[in-house]
Formats: C-alpha cells, sequence, structure tokens
C-alpha cells in the first residue's frame, strides 16, 4: 500500500492528518533535514565572517543569498535527492553534506566546499537542527494554541464573573463558588506554566567530535573557538551548551518537556471537570446538523471533545515522560539511544496539538444552562452554616462549630425555613440575626 492517510499506520498523519499538518514543516523527515542543510549553510558563511584565511577569496557579499536559497528554497525533491545519496553512504547527515558540495559545484564554489562540515561531527548539525526546529514549532504552532485556550477561558470567566456555582469537594456540597472564578483557576494555571515554557532556553550542542572543538583548534589554534560557537549558535536563536560530550546534555529539552507535561496535565484537569459540569447539566452542547452521538441512542450529545482531548493528552504525557527522562541519560561520551527517540520529538506536539484543538471546538460549543446550576445551589442550604458558625465565631457565641453540626449532620434535608428556624433559636441580638438571614448559597460566594 502506498502511504496516504488511510494506510498511515500513526493517527497522527493518518485519521489526524488535518489537524496535524502545521507541525510537517518542523518535524517530518524532509523538515530535519532542511533543518540540517541551514545549520550547515549558516555554519559555512560564519566560517567565512571569521573570516577565515582560506576563505577570504570567496565573494561573501554576492554569494550569501544564493547560499541561504539553498535552505529557503529546499524543496521536497531537494530532500528525496539527500535520501537517495543516503542510500549509499549510510549515513544521514553525511548525505546533507554531499548535497551542499553538488550545490557548490553548481555554484562554482567548488575551492570552497571543503569547509563545509569542517572540524564538525553529525551531532553538531542534529542537536543544533533539533532545537531550531522545536524553538520555531514553539513560536509558530505551540505557544499559539495554548494562549487560544489560555483567551477563550478568560472570556468565559469574564462572561460569567458574577454567575453563583456550589463548589463540590470530595464530590460533595462545598462553600459556594461563582462558575467565572473556576475557570479562571484554569487560565490563570495555564498562563503560570506558558510563562515558564517560555522561559526555558533552548540550547544546542556545538563543540566538534567531544565537545573540545579537537580539529577546530587543531587546524586553527590561534581562534577561540569557544567564543565563534557561543556567537553562531546564538545567532540561530539559540544557546550553546558550554560543556558535552559528543551529543547535546538534553538538560533543556529535557526541563520543555517536563513543563509541557505540566501544562497539559492542567488540560487534562480542565477537560475533566468540564465534561463533569456537563454531565451536571450546568452545560448543554450546540448541536450540529448531521451528527450523531450514538449509534443506538438517538437522544445522545456526548461531551466527545472534552473525551478526544483528554484522552491525547495522555498520550503526549506519556511521550513527554519517555523523551524527559531517557534524552539526557547516555553511555559514556556518546551511545546512538538519543537518535532514534529524538526522531520522535514531533509525536508528543502532534497529540497536543489534536487535543487544544478538540478543547477548543468544545468549549465553543457550551451552552450555560443557569438553571440547573442554581438548582443546585438552592436545594445546597447546609453549605452557608460555614459562614453562619463563623459570624457566631466574630461574636463570642459558645461552641457555635458544634451547634451547625449538629444541626446540618443529619438526615433530614437541611432548607431556607430550617436554616431560619435555627437562627430564630440563637442567643444573639437581633442585628445579628438579621445579618445570618441574609446568607444564601448565591450570595455566600466570597470575593
Amino acid at each position: 500500500m502506498k502511504l496516504n492517510v488511510l494506510t498511515a499506520i500513526s493517527p497522527v498523519d493518518g485519521r489526524y492528518r488535518q489537524k496535524t499538518e502545521s507541525l510537517a514543516a518542523y518535524f517530518s523527515e524532509y523538515a530535519l533535514i532542511r533543518y540540517r542543510v541551514l545549520v550547515e549553510i549558516e555554519y559555512f558563511i560564519a566560517l567565512c565572517e571569521l573570516p577565515l584565511p582560506q576563505l577570504q577569496g570567496l565573494p561573501l557579499a554576492t554569494v550569501k543569498e544564493p547560499l541561504r536559497a539553498i535552505y529557503r528554497q529546499f524543496s521536497e525533491a531537494d530532500a528525496a535527492q539527500i535520501k537517495e545519496i543516503e542510500q549509499t553512504t549510510n549515513h544521514d547527515v553525511k548525505a546533507v553534506e554531499y548535497f551542499i558540495k553538488a550545490k557548490f559545484d553548481a555554484l562554482k564554489l567548488d575551492a570552497y566546499k571543503e569547509f563545509i562540515h569542517f572540524g564538525l561531527t553529525s551531532q553538531d548539525i542534529n542537536n543544533t537542527a533539533v532545537p531550531l526546529s522545536i524553538k520555531e514549532a514553539l513560536d509558530a504552532v505551540y505557544h499559539p494554541a495554548i494562549q487560544q485556550i489560555i483567551d477563550t477561558l478568560t472570556g468565559y470567566a469574564n462572561e460569567w464573573e458574577a454567575i453563583p456555582m456550589l463548589a463540590k469537594t470530595h464530590g460533595q456540597p462545598a462553600s459556594p463558588t461563582r462558575l467565572g472564578k473556576e475557570i479562571r483557576v484554569f487560565a490563570y494555571r495555564l498562563q503560570k506554566q506558558a510563562e515558564v515554557v517560555r522561559t526555558i532556553p533552548l540550547t544546542a550542542k556545538f563543540g566538534g567530535a567531544t565537545g573540545n572543538y579537537n580539529a577546530h583548534h587543531l587546524a586553527y589554534p590561534q581562534l577561540d573557538w569557544r567564543i565563534f560557537g557561543d556567537r553562531f549558535v546564538h545567532a540561530l536563536g539559540l544557546v550553546r551548551e558550554q560543556y558535552t560530550t559528543q551529543i547535546s546534555n538534553y538538560d533543556a529539552l529535557a526541563a520543555l518537556f517536563d513543563a509541557m507535561k505540566r501544562i497539559n496535565t492542567i488540560l487534562m484537569d480542565l477537560s475533566k471537570d468540564f465534561w463533569q459540569y456537563i454531565s451536571m447539566e450546568y452545560f448543554k452542547q450546540q448541536i450540529k446538523a448531521g451528527e450523531i452521538g450514538s449509534s443506538a441512542m438517538p437522544h445522545k450529545v456526548n461531551p466527545i471533545d472534552f473525551e478526544n482531548a483528554e484522552g491525547n493528552l495522555g498520550v503526549a504525557n506519556a511521550l513527554l515522560e519517555h523523551l524527559a527522562a531517557k534524552l539526557p541519560i547516555s553511555r559514556l561520551q556518546r551511545d546512538l539511544t538519543d537518535s532514534t527517540v529524538l526522531r520522535n520529538v514531533g509525536m508528543p506536539f502532534a497529540h497536543t496539538l489534536i487535543a487544544t484543538q478538540s478543547l477548543q471546538k468544545g468549549l465553543g460549543k457550551l451552552l450555560l444552562n443557569k438553571e440547573a446550576i442554581l438548582r443546585d445551589l438552592d436545594n445546597a442550604w447546609a453549605v452557608v452554616a460555614e459562614g453562619i458558625q463563623t459570624i457566631l465565631r466574630r461574636e463570642g457565641y459558645p461552641k457555635p462549630y458544634e451547634a451547625l453540626k449538629a444541626l446540618t449532620r443529619t438526615n433530614e434535608e437541611i432548607t431556607e425555613k430550617a436554616i431560619h428556624q435555627f437562627i430564630d433559636t440563637l442567643q444573639v441580638n437581633e442585628n445579628v440575626k438579621a445579618e445570618l438571614r441574609l446568607i444564601t448559597p448565591q450570595n455566600y460566594t466570597g470575593i
């Protein structure tokens, strides 16, 4: 079978391709190859700008743009050509080097082509290309997706700020809250963790075979290659790891993946709460003509968007957990386990993107059912007991907590009438009784 959305093994590239396609520019095999080409070209230009003596004859001002066009106009056909070269080299990064050398021949720069990949090991390219792709995917896709959820939640929090709602702690009625405030909790948590993600530096390993610039220093001992490496990596928008083995330390990526996992955990919490609110009928869902909730039960309108989000967030977190735990560990100066694992870095991004789109869709279908929310409050007069006993404490009333406990911990229904009858029996002045009678489940919502 030929590969397409129907034959793809992974649903990320099959069923959900339409939702994840924006990530292909950063995490596909084509994208990885293109980022490798980018790093190689920019490295060559940086060598020319040092300048190395052997490169001073190159007319950099006139060839810089044609050189950058190699990756800026990089096509699928170019990537296929590199894969074809790889069939002979059996080495993916070396295939990129040979591809670029052929481009140099076409540009009549063959005299300078041995400075392509000069002094580098494959991981200088890979461990710069991958974090660069992640950085650009974060900026272009991930951050906007998370911010969209935050903005939607903030909008709902503002719209429903004043709507009182019965809180549930341990699944039982608790001191009333406000719907807008409970939604704002999620917006606040997400915003704080999104800020953490933005502060994590994306780092690159760029230091020669085993991180010491051995070949560079041998060829040009008069140059400070560490300063050069810092400057080059910084120009790409990354931070160079100062001390490494042959591969990246991956500690920065581990920190990023852990932070992304925390955001996903918050989104899972959000998905479960809204699923529960829908089941409690606090929200109804907009019905789209033609959609079917159940193949057997015609009446059903299921909260499938929140369920889809929860499931994909779980898969994303499992992958993020493995990436964060595995990548920073390597035998001695390097083993190859990071290579195959790192190729899956786009998968948690994809499952997270599927989840945020499902969440956004689910949130957009919500219809507030204020009547159900107020009905639950009307049936939960026992929750004002906390407020009453607190006022009684203020007034120095003897054992107020115990008095309210005796009232409310019975099998009899606690109604407005029962509460007011209890207030009438209290040995306090009429002003305090009047204050107590004003407390209702609807107005006992704090600040």
